[in-house]
């Protein structure tokens, strides 16, 4: 029996454009991950002003594309810089879906961060009721 080397790829043959903007919103997500979780959230409300609600077709396509680009974002520990390259992402196409951060609702404890459109989580394995929202920031209503 052989062992796959290589993660599975989603989102193959996206446009080149579409991907480098991908990469800088990794990038920069990379970045903001690293600032304590109200600061996060403070640049992320300022970020999404103007952008109007994401579909859920939006959120999973820009999902895709940053789980393309970035191992970090595809593995099982990036979901922080994973949400936020998605968001961003979103809000470079002019919308913006609700950036989540919470915990399981039943033990263990495990803190997640994850977008989600209209209550529905985004590319989650999860149930919409699988976790606690301890933190969003969700489009501002026109």
């Amino acid at each position: 029996m052989t062992t796959p080397m290589t993660l599975p790829r989603y989102g193959e043959g996206i446009p080149l454009p579409r991907r480098l903007l991908a990469r800088a919103a990794v990038a920069l997500a990379r970045l903001l991950a690293l600032l304590p979780p109200a600061r996060i959230r403070a640049v992320l409300v300022n970020v999404r002003r103007g952008a109007r609600p994401a579909g859920l077709g939006q959120a999973s396509a820009a999902r895709d594309a940053i789980t393309t680009v970035s191992l970090v974002c595809r593995g099982a520990q990036g979901c922080v810089p994973r949400s936020i390259a998605t968001a961003l992402l979103c809000r470079a196409w002019g919308v913006w879906p609700t950036w989540c951060v919470g915990a399981r609702k039943v033990g263990p404890f495990a803190a997640h961060a994850w977008i989600e459109v209209d209550g529905v989580l985004v590319g989650e394995e999860f149930s919409d009721d699988y976790f606690r929202r301890l933190m969003t920031v969700a489009p501002v209503a026109s």
